[in-house]
């Protein structure tokens, strides 16, 4: 089970870092520090969300969706407040970080049906 729980943290947080810096250059930001800071904040939040979501599955039995909302949340308000207090082209930091959040995470869900 632990190896199961770290390649899967491996994996989401490559995957959430490729799908987040892709949906950065998508909104048309070019700002290299601005590039930096979505991938540190990822590497801060993404190990937390992944690994808190598999114990509370793991030791709570809770239904996966109850879990997923207020990590998710997390990550969005989190990721907000860095973009807010150290970015340079965020004009709205939480909206940013709301929809890159929606996005890795759609896309993971699509990915995930097709394996």
């Amino acid at each position: 089970m632990p190896q199961i729980i770290l390649t899967s943290l491996i994996l989401s947080l490559l995957l959430t870092v490729a799908l987040e810096t892709g949906f950065f250059l998508l909104t048309g930001k070019r700002d290299k520090k601005d590039l930096l800071l979505v991938v540190l904040v990822n590497i801060l939040t993404n190990p937390v969300v992944v690994l808190s979501f598999y114990m509370a599955v793991i030791y709570t039995g809770w239904n996966q969706t109850v879990i997923k909302i207020p990590l998710e949340l997390f990550a969005i308000i989190t990721e907000g407040y860095y973009y807010k207090k150290y970015g340079r082209g965020f004009k709205r930091p939480y909206l940013f970080s709301a929809a890159a959040n929606m996005f890795s995470f759609w896309i993971g869900v699509i990915i995930q049906i097709f394996i």
